[in-house]
């Protein structure tokens, strides 16, 4: 099939649950398609975040140029709307390159915010902000049930960041919190070229559980160790990165190794879990379901036929 013409190619966007294997089917995308990788989470951003975020390795940064990943230290801030414009900027690169973009990764907020912006919510209040981080969680949480019921039955109440933001944005302006509609005609522009990877429950779960063993392998209690040394602890947003978080309390002596592996598996699951029902609700996907047995690079080789399509239409 004949490539389409650089100026006209549509990033392609690649989304699905930790450890589906989105970053090796990006890889083989990338040769097939020529083109260049932007990082679609939001833990790889901070540097030496490496092992605990599955980080490409050098190697894979050689062979396929990656972007928007060791953008900032771990003491250092970085949200949605930096990456909006971050990602932006990458892709037009790419794209002037005469390359494909193939924006990969896990993070919804991060997608929604590259494809239609992000909420008109206030700006952060640091003296609120104070504030609240020294309310326990169960009484913000009873706050927000009580100020924005729909907000407290689909956020993450195990992550005091995001429930602390909720509270603060209802404080500030005396609303619940607004989910931004997609807007129905940028959405459109990218059908064809949204896919999902999904695996069954129980074919998901053996590669998290293999994943967080291999992570421990290599050396994640280590990195931890230096990454406290270096101020991870004091950065909120970072510290919520799966694995550092647990490794940080099993130093702290809350946990005993063992106690702690199994307990990334649990949140590691529950995440990715979170992250389908997210996908599934609120991006327009084609879906491929992989089973153990398939092939990466067949995967892609599909992907990219109705990519090509898609732009040749």
């Amino acid at each position: 099939m004949k490539q389409p013409n650089a100026a006209r190619m549509t990033p392609l966007l690649l989304a699905g649950p930790t450890a589906v294997g989105k970053s090796q089917v990006a890889l083989l995308l990338a040769e097939e398609l020529d083109g260049e990788i932007i990082s679609v989470d939001s833990m790889p951003v901070y540097r030496g975040l490496d092992i605990g975020t599955a980080k490409p390795s050098a190697a894979e940064r050689v062979r396929i140029p990656h972007h928007l990943i060791d953008v900032v230290e771990v003491t250092e801030s970085f949200d949605a709307a930096r990456y909006t414009v971050s990602a932006h900027e990458a892709v037009a690169a790419v794209q002037a390159r005469g390359k494909v973009p193939i924006l990969c990764g896990g993070t919804g907020l991060y997608f929604k915010a590259f494809l239609v912006g992000l909420d008109d919510a206030p700006p952060a209040s640091p003296a609120l902000r104070a504030k609240l981080q020294s309310v326990p969680l169960p009484e913000l949480l009873s706050e927000l049930a009580t100020g924005d019921p729909e907000t407290y039955a689909r956020i993450d109440q195990k992550n005091p960041r995001r429930v602390i933001r909720a509270v603060e944005i209802i404080r500030l302006t005396g609303k619940p919190v607004q989910r931004a509609a997609w807007s129905v005609e940028r959405e459109s522009s990218a059908s064809g070229c949204a896919f999902g990877l999904s695996r069954s429950s129980g074919d998901l779960r053996r590669r998290i559980d293999g994943r967080v063993d291999e992570m421990f392998r290599l050396g994640l209690v280590a990195e931890t160790e230096r990454l406290l040394e270096c101020g991870l602890a004091q950065n909120p947003a970072a510290m919520q990165a799966l694995g550092y978080r647990q490794v940080a309390e099993h130093l702290r002596g809350q946990r005993c190794l063992t106690e702690t592996i199994e307990l990334v598996k649990i949140r590691t699951r529950q995440f990715a879990k979170r992250q389908m029902t997210w996908f599934k609700r609120q991006m327009r996907l084609s879906w491929l379901n992989l089973a153990p047995a398939d092939s990466l690079a067949d995967s892609a080789i599909v992907i990219a036929r109705e990519w090509k399509k898609a732009q040749n239409a």
